[in-house]
């Protein structure tokens, strides 16, 4: 099983990875830890795309989380699932500043890098990463796929989901 979630910052995909890697006993990798580095150091698509490679090559089945489309874009073609997880902004803002508040003084797991919630991220969360233009990339993604495509808008959507998830990994 290969499962790929995107879409909006702050929507809980990294969390919604984890919770999935764990029903399903899959190795996740979040591609904003393959991205940012250190102190929030960026590496080069080069870099990332090397990393998300050894992880995909060395992984039968997986679960990536993250929008980074110029990392290994032919990842989308091979997913089985993909999840496309866009909350409202206040949903996400408001878990975005949850977020922060949990790690602003410790790497966060998922990342290696303290929590940030400074003025162009919150821009970001609540403006920008929403354009019509960047919407239209998501779902372009999203068609990119070849399996069963899911987008989720609520909160009680990806709890269902989640649900489901797991009473098929139960049997």
């Amino acid at each position: 099983m290969k499962i790929q979630i995107i879409g909006y910052s702050g929507s809980g995909k990294s969390t919604l990875a984890v919770r999935l890697g764990e029903i399903a006993k899959l190795p996740v990798l979040h591609l904003d830890s393959t991205h940012f580095y250190g102190d929030w150091q960026e590496r080069s698509v080069d870099e990332q795309s090397q990393i998300v490679r050894e992880f995909i090559q060395s992984h039968d089945s997986w679960i990536l989380d993250g929008n980074w489309s110029k990392i290994v874009p032919e990842r989308f073609a091979m997913t089985d699932i993909t999840v496309l997880v866009m909350l409202n902004r206040w949903s996400c803002f408001w878990s975005a500043y949850k977020r922060y508040r949990k790690y602003r003084k410790v790497a966060r797991p998922d990342l290696g890098c303290p929590e940030k919630f400074d003025r162009s991220f919150r821009r970001w969360v609540i403006w920008d990463g929403r354009k019509k233009a960047r919407r239209q990339a998501l779902y372009a993604r999203l068609n990119a796929t070849n399996g069963q495509k899911v987008v989720l808008k609520t909160r009680s959507q990806v709890e269902r989901f989640v649900k489901q998830f797991s009473e098929r990994y139960k049997k």
